[in-house]
């Protein structure tokens, strides 16, 4: 059964809440579930996600202000962990007992783990050629796996075909759920309350699906709108050069994407030809003045190597937006004394 879409357009949708008359000091609690009034009204799925460290990088040689927001520290060991506890909480308000998604990756191991907690069953339909830390951990939260031959798109195809068939599986999509996206927001929340309620000047994140750059530019927009910063900050999307379809399609001058052919990168986790949101991604960074930047394979393994030479220890795809760095700080586009905020998005553990 697909709930994520609009029926008559195919369009992704995104869930808006009721306005909220609070404020900072109306806040309780900690991690993604201290911003409930932000939220869907359900009784929380948590894990004691969020609440992650914004640590200052230790040196200042890129002539900006760099932090480092530790996502790789929450429960499942990614940023994912924000939006699952989210959507399952919310699926699990409207009844489901059975929750599918495509994913070999950290969206996989967060909805198993939150459906486990939940008491749900899930469903989870990977690449056959899927190997690893990450299945190995989706597997051991019980989640049923489903091993699908071909392409990664197949996958995609055949949880949407068992959804169709059955009335009672849920797709709960991570890269089209906006329960999904809710849930991100609140990485967006943390960062300024860190901050002391102002927004950085830059956020630089790893772009496959989408999700966490969707979920931070609306969360920064909401705290706008709602004189909680003064701000949106420029938020900049990092790919690997072997798939870039969202930086290409920045650099042609395009509205949404074209589908590329993707190579192969170690980046894993952002290896997405076409994501479903790719319109929405552009417009948000045309919005905040941001941009792309395609980072080599060398360039992401030195970037991973330097973080590691720090105790951050993460895996290829959270060391995109850090590989990212040094060019835009040398194409200007990053100034010195600006602050800068990266999220390392994955456990280096995840990876063999």
């Amino acid at each position: 059964m697909h709930l994520n879409f609009c029926p008559r357009c195919g369009v992704p949708l995104r869930w808006q809440g009721k306005p909220v008359h609070v404020g900072p000091e109306d806040l309780r609690g900690r991690g993604v579930w201290r911003y409930q009034p932000f939220l869907p009204d359900v009784e929380p799925v948590s894990l004691g996600e969020g609440g992650t460290p914004l640590l200052p990088a230790p040196s200042k040689s890129v002539g900006a202000r760099i932090f480092w927001k530790l996502e790789f520290l929450n429960p499942t060991g990614s940023f994912k962990d924000r939006g699952a506890s989210v959507m399952v909480s919310a699926l699990r308000a409207f009844g489901a007992m059975h929750v599918a998604d495509d994913s070999s990756g950290n969206a996989g191991a967060a909805l198993a783990a939150y459906a486990a907690q939940a008491g749900l069953r899930a469903h989870l339909f990977v690449p056959a050629y899927a190997s690893g830390p990450k299945v190995r951990q989706i597997a051991a939260y019980g989640a049923e796996l489903h091993r699908v031959p071909g392409p990664r798109a197949a996958a995609t195809a055949a949880v949407q075909r068992a959804c169709a068939d059955n009335p009672h599986l849920i797709y709960a999509s991570h890269n089209s759920s906006p329960y999904f996206i809710s849930g991100i927001m609140t990485l967006a929340f943390e960062i300024a309350e860190e901050l002391g309620w102002r927004s950085p000047d830059h956020v630089v994140v790893p772009v496959g699906g989408g999700g966490l750059l969707l979920g931070l530019f609306y969360g920064f927009a909401l705290l706008a709108e709602l004189g909680w910063v003064e701000k949106l900050p420029k938020i900049h999307a990092a790919q690997a050069a072997a798939c870039a379809p969202i930086v290409r399609a920045l650099a042609e001058g395009l509205s949404e994407p074209k589908e590329v052919e993707p190579g192969e990168t170690i980046a894993e986790g952002a290896r997405i030809p076409k994501p479903e949101r790719g319109k929405e991604i552009i417009m948000a960074l045309r919005v905040v003045e941001g941009s792309g930047v395609m980072v080599e394979e060398e360039e992401i393994q030195r970037a991973q190597s330097e973080l590691a030479k720090q105790g951050l220890y993460v895996e290829p795809t959270a060391a995109l937006a850090p590989a990212a760095l040094p060019k835009l700080v040398a194409h200007g586009t990053i100034k010195p004394n600006e602050v800068v905020v990266i999220p390392l998005t994955g456990f280096g553990l995840k990876t063999s």
